[in-house]
């Protein structure tokens, strides 16, 4: 997965409590378009978007887990 090391910085700067989408986008959104951090993680199925609040998937979670060393 390309831009993988900013995918779990994203990932755990949304941490286990739900974020605003729009702290997300002020966050994370960007106009480069060979950053992808944002589209890339809902593509992915990392993070999902319910009643405009952000939260880690399951299998952001285990992204999350199978990446990061304690």
């Amino acid at each position: 997965m390309n831009n993988e090391s900013l995918i779990l910085d994203l990932l755990e700067w949304i941490g286990h409590e739900p974020k605003p989408y729009s702290q997300v986008m002020d966050a994370w959104r960007t106009s480069c378009p060979r950053l992808t951090i944002w589209e890339d993680a809902l593509a992915a199925d990392l993070v999902e978007v319910k009643e405009r609040v952000v939260r880690v998937t399951p299998v952001g979670r285990a992204f999350l887990r199978s990446h990061r060393v304690a």
